[in-house]
């Protein structure tokens, strides 16, 4: 896979996330996702963030963070999502699917990982059917190393999660299945909601 394949796949994630959120009433903009504390305008605020900001207000907002990337990214987020609309949200994300930002050593494979995973987020937090294509969902998980893994602290211990629609399994013991893309966001340390995930050891992974 090349880095123009990689950033093909990008883009074809921000434009189909795109064409769903056209769709949202202004109910669904505050509906509750499987980011803790985030609504859906919460999520778009942060995904969209690197197209509206200035290399200078990010080291400002770093700053006033205390130097906590993750504070800072909540706190921006917020702020965000309660002062621009979620139709100029929407457009920031339509007129930037081809932007080349990509995160801190993460490269073009980090700048898929950080969409697709957000926008499950919101998708799966909102119980919707869309299904993010496996095999783009198979690049994200070949990309996660033990390090990103233990960044969101899940715990896997005596567990193996197995994909039902990818030839893809991850750690060793009791198989917890499911789709890739759940799976993904099991890895992620979200809780998904009952149901979507199969195994004695599903409800660790649950809402």
């Amino acid at each position: 896979m090349t880095e123009d394949d990689l950033r093909a796949e990008v883009m074809a994630e921000r434009r189909e996330q795109a064409d769903l959120l056209v769709t949202f009433r202004p109910e669904q903009w505050d509906a509750p996702t499987l980011c803790d504390g985030w609504r859906v305008r919460e999520v778009i605020a942060h995904t969209t963030m690197p197209f509206r900001t200035s290399f200078r207000r990010t080291l400002v907002e770093l700053a006033k963070a205390g130097g906590n990337f993750n504070r800072m990214a909540d706190q921006c987020a917020r702020h965000d999502a309660a002062t621009l609309p979620p139709e100029r949200l929407l457009a920031w994300l339509r007129d930037n699917v081809a932007h080349p930002w990509t995160p801190p050593r993460g490269g073009v494979h980090g700048a898929l990982s950080h969409d697709v995973i957000h926008g499950l987020d919101i998708t799966v937090g909102l119980g919707l059917s869309r299904h993010v294509p496996p095999e783009r969902v198979a690049l994200v998980l070949a990309g996660m190393r033990p390090k990103n893994i233990a960044f969101f602290g899940t715990d896997l211990t005596k567990v193996m999660l197995q994909a039902t629609d990818l030839d893809w399994s991850y750690g060793t013991g009791t198989p917890v299945r499911g789709l890739a893309q759940d799976l993904l966001l099991a890895l992620c340390g979200r809780r998904l909601p009952p149901g979507r995930l199969k195994g004695e050891a599903a409800t660790r992974f649950s809402q």
